[in-house]
């Protein structure tokens, strides 16, 4: 089976801790990813959000936590209600000289593919960079 992973990176002039607060306490969540009713870092939490395109429809994900390694690693299954497929994201960081780099691995994501163009592999690496490259940039910035 052919596997379509999403491997986004980017590299920050922050120790890792910022970002790690920034991906796992759930008012620093708010400030630049999505909007969680609840979030606790811990395998087994689950949590939710409504998330898609600006500018096109929204979709209800469903999510629960698989890995955590304080400080570097947070996994969760990645899913959306009402559609077959689930997949995988994983964040990884790694501090070296006051410097982290973040690495997004999505995997899964060909059991979306009867879903549409808003799953599509393309998609996907534009969110992904999107929140690196944008979104995560600015909330370390501010």
């Amino acid at each position: 089976m052919k596997t379509n992973a999403v491997v986004v990176e980017h590299t920050y002039n922050v120790p890792a801790l910022k970002i790690w607060r920034g991906l796992t306490d759930n008012n620093e969540i708010k400030k630049w990813y999505f909007q969680l009713k609840d979030f606790k870092p811990k395998v087994g939490f689950k949590f939710d959000f409504i998330g898609g395109a600006d500018d096109g429809e929204q979709f209800l994900h469903l999510c629960e936590i698989t890995q955590i390694v304080a400080g570097a690693k947070l996994a969760y299954t990645w899913r959306y209600d009402g559609y077959p497929g689930n997949s995988e994201v994983c964040w990884e960081l790694a501090e070296k000289d006051g410097k982290t780099r973040v690495v997004i691995t999505h995997t899964g994501i060909e059991s979306f593919a009867e879903n549409g163009k808003d799953f599509s592999k393309d998609s996907f690496t534009a969110g992904w960079t999107y929140f690196l490259s944008d979104a995560l940039k600015r909330y370390i910035e501010s």
